[in-house]
């Protein structure tokens, strides 16, 4: 069985190897994986899953961004199309062996390294057994949910370290075509189509596109979140104005749809 106060402790361990924890991004990363453990809870209690597969999900979404640090400590900044966080975390556990100081028994590996290498990538990959897949979507909404949090509360520099320096950025830029698109069709945004500061924040919120469970549709719902982020900003550009409107109004419909 898993301990999970163990792989807490053993998780705090790990965090004090990096010296210089005041880099702009690091504690809203350690703020974010706390919560991305609650909201993973959350889920996997609510769909009535037994006790093993609640603390596994639990340590999932506990490991699920470790290669965060060493993108932060590296290049002081999170960059997702040039240092894939996901894949170094799944080499720090499972090639470099640090797995075994969170868990002992091997038998969860499998499903722990699934969940975390698609985590992050624009859709799970295909042929995965289903508890695989339980636990990836899981993680997923988990991630999410916690993004949108995330964006409502922190500064925008901490958010896009190295890419976004103030709110200026995002509301002077110019919604790119491309990923007004990419919305327009209830679609979840490439990383590799994002070109100006808006197009990231834009991104965040197309994740509503690849939710998996009610539940997380009803907590977007009930914070009102798409409404609260497209409002955080205002737009100088009358067509990004407009663009943002419409984004609003996709948005909200489709996430009326999901919890009816």
């Amino acid at each position: 069985m898993i301990d999970i106060n163990k792989a807490r402790k053993e998780f705090k361990k790990f965090l004090y190897k990096y010296k210089n924890q005041d880099k702009l991004g690091f504690e809203l990363k350690v703020v974010h994986i706390y919560h991305v453990v609650n909201n993973a809870t959350k889920i996997a209690t609510n769909l009535n899953l037994s006790i093993e597969d609640i603390k596994l999900a639990e340590l999932i979404a506990l490991l699920h961004d470790i290669g965060r640090f060493e993108e932060i400590n590296l290049l002081d900044k999170f960059d997702s199309v040039g240092f894939d966080h996901a894949a170094y975390g799944v080499k720090l556990l499972f090639e470099d062996n640090l797995i075994r100081n969170f868990v002992e028994e091997n038998n969860y590996d499998e499903i722990i390294k699934t969940a975390i290498n698609n985590h992050s990538r624009l859709k799970i990959e295909d042929g995965l057994s289903d508890r695989c897949l339980l636990h990836a979507q899981i993680l997923r909404d988990a991630d999410k949910l916690d993004n949108f949090r995330v964006n409502k509360e922190e500064k925008i520099e901490a958010r896009f370290p190295g890419i976004v320096e103030s709110s200026k950025d995002i509301e002077n830029s110019i919604l790119s075509d491309r990923v007004y698109e990419i919305v327009q069709k209830q679609k979840c945004v490439d990383i590799h189509d994002r070109k100006t500061p808006i197009d990231y924040w834009v991104c965040v919120l197309a994740f509503i596109f690849d939710l998996n469970f009610k539940e997380s549709y009803q907590i977007i719902k009930e914070n009102d979140y798409i409404n609260v982020l497209i409002d955080r900003f205002k737009y100088t550009n009358i067509k990004t104005q407009n663009r943002m409107e419409k984004i609003r109004h996709i948005m909200n419909n489709y996430i009326d749809d999901k919890i009816k």
